[in-house]
């Protein structure tokens, strides 16, 4: 049984494709096997995983959803790239963009990605796509083909007021296009609690979304070795093993785990 996981946050800075990548390596270290597609025009988590140059890669999701639209055959093998630490990657980049104008003139154009994720689903254990940061056409595909999001926000203010909108656009989704979709929770990132702000800020998010959309119980904390992971290729459990974050995202693996039981 797969579970396709979309991580999102239309702000960008809030450690998505960190999160994506860490939770991603997390599950495939418990012994699953974990695809991770890159829905973002930047290709911020192809590059995360040392491929430097996704512009220059031949065969991305927008080859894939481009061959989806057209009702061509995918030779899913050469677009799979892999990576030292047991995880797939679908990569992406800015072809995607190119993509979003073209989907709009697309017959059931929120179903592209579900159609192409669904007929792979069997293959893997776990699907995390990472979204792009903005509320368009590519992030409500990647929602309606997902049975879970996960919405990583940075305790400041602005990341937070931006919440309200990304909560509607979900709960729109869940009643339109895909009603199985189940929030798995937001998570805390690049949290400095030794500061007072960032203390109440968790305080003001615990307090209006605790109840009706969950949080989990594990922070991230703000650490300089998260952002030298991504730059060096490698998850956050190679670079800093014994480091708070690692420790951090090995129980947001945990709980994603166990939400599944």
């Amino acid at each position: 049984m797969c579970k396709i996981i979309a991580i999102t946050n239309q702000k960008g800075g809030c450690s998505k494709t960190t999160s994506t990548v860490n939770i991603g390596i997390g599950l495939a270290r418990a012994g699953k096997s974990v695809l991770l597609i890159d829905a973002d025009a930047q290709g911020s988590l192809t590059a995360s995983l040392g491929f430097k140059r996704p512009d220059e890669i031949g065969i991305t999701l927008a080859t894939i959803m481009a061959k989806t639209i057209n009702e061509e055959d995918i030779e899913l093998k050469r677009a799979i790239l892999k990576h030292e630490e047991g995880v797939d990657l679908i990569p992406g980049n800015i072809e995607l963009s190119g993509l979003e104008v073209q989907l709009s003139n697309v017959l059931s154009r929120e179903l592209i990605l579900k159609e192409f994720v669904d007929s792979i689903r069997e293959e893997y254990e776990y699907i995390l796509i990472d979204c792009a940061p903005s509320l368009g056409m590519m992030t409500i595909n990647a929602l309606v083909a997902a049975d879970e999001v996960i919405i990583p926000v940075q305790a400041a203010y602005l990341p937070v007021k931006g919440l309200q909108q990304l909560i509607k656009t979900i709960n729109m989704v869940q009643r339109r296009l895909n009603k199985k979709l189940q929030v798995g929770g937001i998570l805390l990132a690049m949290v400095d609690y030794r500061t007072n702000y960032a203390k109440n800020i968790s305080a003001q998010l615990y307090e209006a979304y605790g109840t009706n959309v969950g949080l989990f119980k594990t922070y991230v904390p703000l650490s300089v070795k998260a952002v030298e992971a991504s730059s060096l290729g490698i998850s956050i459990y190679r670079h800093d093993p014994k480091g708070k974050v690692a420790q951090a995202y090995a129980q947001v693996t945990e709980e994603v785990l166990y939400s599944e039981n």
